[in-house]
C-alpha cells in the first residue's frame, strides 16, 4: 500500500481515538483466504473484534455488514481502511445511497498507487461525501476542550 506507515499511524490513532469516544468498530477482511487477514499491528490493538469476512467489494453488499450496522442502530459511517478506489469507494457510495451520513478518512485510506486513492477521493467528493483528514475527524468529534476525552485524545495526536 502506498504510504503503508502513514495508514498504519493513522488508523491506530482513530481506533484508540474510537475507544476514547465509545465509537463501535466493525472491521472487515476481504478474501482473507487469498488476500490474506488483517495485518497485526491493527488485530493487536482490536483482539476483541471479530472480522466480517466478505467477497463483496462493497461492504453494503454483505448480509452480516449490514446486520451489524442494523444491530448498532448506525446512522453515520466513518471509513477507513484499503483499497480507497475498490472497497472504500464502492462501500461509502452504497452507504450514503441507502441513507447513511458517510466520512472517509483520507489519511487512513490507501490504494497500491496514490493515483487511484486520489481519484476515489475526489469521486467521492462528487458524490457529496464528507472527507476529512484523522486529526480534522478528531476534533469534530470532540467539540470542545476541556473534557476527559479531550484530554485522552490529545495524547494521541501530539
Amino acid at each position: 500500500m502506498a504510504e503503508k506507515e502513514r495508514l498504519l499511524r493513522n488508523l491506530e490513532k482513530l481506533i484508540r481515538f474510537a475507544d476514547i469516544m465509545k465509537i463501535p468498530i466493525l472491521l472487515t477482511e476481504q478474501y482473507s483466504k487469498g488476500l490474506g487477514k488483517t495485518i497485526p499491528e491493527i488485530r493487536k490493538i482490536i483482539p476483541q473484534i471479530q472480522p466480517i469476512e466478505k467477497v463483496e467489494f462493497s461492504c453494503m453488499e454483505s448480509g452480516k455488514f449490514k446486520e451489524s450496522l442494523t444491530k448498532l442502530g448506525a446512522e453515520t459511517l466513518i471509513i477507513t481502511g484499503i483499497e480507497a478506489h475498490i472497497c472504500i469507494a464502492q462501500t461509502a457510495i452504497e452507504a450514503l445511497d441507502a441513507g447513511f451520513k458517510v466520512c472517509v478518512v483520507s489519511d487512513a485510506v490507501s490504494s497500491r498507487s496514490l493515483d487511484d486513492k486520489a481519484i476515489s477521493l475526489e469521486r467521492l467528493r462528487h458524490h457529496g461525501i464528507a472527507v476529512a483528514s484523522t486529526e480534522m475527524l478528531m476534533y469534530e468529534l470532540l467539540k470542545k476542550a476541556g473534557t476527559l476525552e479531550f484530554k485522552k485524545a490529545l495524547e494521541l495526536v501530539k
